[in-house]
């Protein structure tokens, strides 16, 4: 079993970098919402659907993506010991520039308009290459001593390939160059579904989940596998004679690893904790998604007359929600609802002189709250997995609900931070 992390909270950088690039997500979280609730429906629930492929990237870059990077910002120097020395610089721009780029492509895949491609290629290549950057340039510093280390070593690595193949998709919709673009579209969900989003989750939680919700640390294969056992069928995909064998081997992996997952946090002890249903819902979804993903390649593969039993057109939609929605979205949420009260308890301790009050994490941001937007998010979930049954109908239903869970987050995020503009001034009133 791994020992104890030491953590340096010394280094950790100032409120302003983090919050600008948390606080604004979970409103690009109820965009997202709005656009499926009343966004054109029509091809719902294919994968090619124009609003499918909008939703997509509305989430992907407009909320989960400056939720990452605001993270990344704070674990680097918290967890590995090295300060993003551009942060301060870049991170007033992540979550106004991550929205930009994915609502210029949101456009372009709704309306079919060149330009806008062409918009979010330009600042995708501005913004996430200068995170890359600051990123590289930090990660090669770390000493490499568990899942957490190794992810935040490699990180970057895995943006850079989602980003180059997004830019070179853009590029291709805009009309600048001629490229495969089924291939290229294959190496950029793989990327941004294992190497991004799945390494990123597995790589923090390994830390964060056993902090705050009191599971058992990860042992020592664990600490060693990943992120490697991830990235080795994504840079096997690299390869075309390989190409066979990534996707089954990818699901395996990522079956495994859920599954394991899911029974560490199952035997958490803070299972009274509000948002420790997500962490269960999202290790399952990632099991589930393997599953079916699984099952549909084998199903296109080798095409018998079982598999014309099975509602197969449906599985990419389910596969999406379980990745993005249940994968990614309730695990950042559930961290969001941690993280930010922890920061504000952190930064006023440092902030107040010795000997006066410091609210806790549960005033600042009370656990009966989380517990309401925890039910909310997890109905969304279940309304977004409905939506193959009824498209029109649960498209609403779910749209409005996941607005509804994420303009929640929003708020109760927007409460934290007065409260700590509150506690400071309440403070510097006291000192003078």
């Amino acid at each position: 079993m791994a020992t104890v992390k030491i953590l340096n909270y010394e280094l950790a950088p100032s409120p302003a970098t983090i919050f600008g690039c948390l606080l604004p997500a979970p409103w690009l979280g109820m965009l997202s919402g709005l656009l499926l609730a009343f966004g054109p429906a029509d091809g719902l629930p294919q994968r090619f659907a124009p609003l499918n492929l909008a939703l997509t990237h509305m989430l992907v870059l407009g909320m989960l993506a400056p939720v990452m990077i605001g993270a990344l910002f704070q674990l680097m120097p918290v967890v590995a010991g090295q300060t993003v020395a551009a942060a301060r610089w870049i991170a007033p721009f992540v979550a106004m520039g991550s929205a930009a780029t994915a609502v210029c492509l949101a456009a372009g895949f709704l309306y079919g308009k060149p330009q806008a491609f062409a918009a979010a290629g330009v600042l995708a290549v501005v913004l996430f290459g200068a995170v890359i950057l600051a990123f590289a340039f930090t990660a090669w510093r770390i000493n490499v001593t568990d899942a957490t280390t190794r992810t935040l070593r490699w990180i970057a690595m895995a943006l850079f390939a989602v980003i180059l193949c997004g830019v070179s998709l853009a590029g291709s919709f805009a009309g600048w160059w001629q490229i495969d673009v089924p291939r290229w579209l294959n190496l950029h969900v793989a990327w941004g579904l294992l190497g991004w989003i799945a390494a990123l989750v597995a790589g923090v939680a390994s830390t964060v989940v056993p902090m705050f919700w009191q599971t058992v640390r990860p042992v020592v294969w664990w600490q060693r596998s990943l992120p490697g056992a991830l990235y080795l069928p994504l840079v096997l995909a690299l390869i075309p004679a390989f190409w066979d064998w990534v996707l089954p081997l990818s699901c395996l992996l990522v079956f495994t690893l859920s599954a394991i997952a899911l029974r560490v946090v199952s035997k958490a002890k803070r299972r009274f904790d509000p948002a420790w249903p997500l962490w269960l819902a999202c290790t399952a979804s990632w099991m589930l998604a393997a599953l079916l993903t699984l099952v549909q390649h084998v199903a296109y593969t080798y095409p018998p007359a079982i598999w014309l039993t099975l509602p197969v057109d449906n599985f990419p939609w389910w596969i999406g929600v379980l990745a993005l929605v249940g994968g990614a979205v309730l695990p950042v949420n559930a961290m969001l609802g941690k993280i930010i009260p922890f920061l504000v308890f952190l930064h006023l301790r440092r902030q107040i002189p010795a000997g006066r009050r410091v609210p806790t994490m549960q005033a600042v941001l009370p656990p009966q709250r989380l517990q309401w937007q925890a039910r909310m998010v997890l109905l969304a979930l279940a309304l977004l997995l409905a939506v193959p049954l009824a498209p029109t109908s649960f498209a609403i239903a779910a749209g409005l609900a996941f607005a509804i869970s994420q303009a929640m987050m929003g708020a109760f995020l927007m409460l934290a931070l007065f409260r700590y503009r509150k506690e400071l001034l309440a403070a510097m009133r006291k000192g003078t």
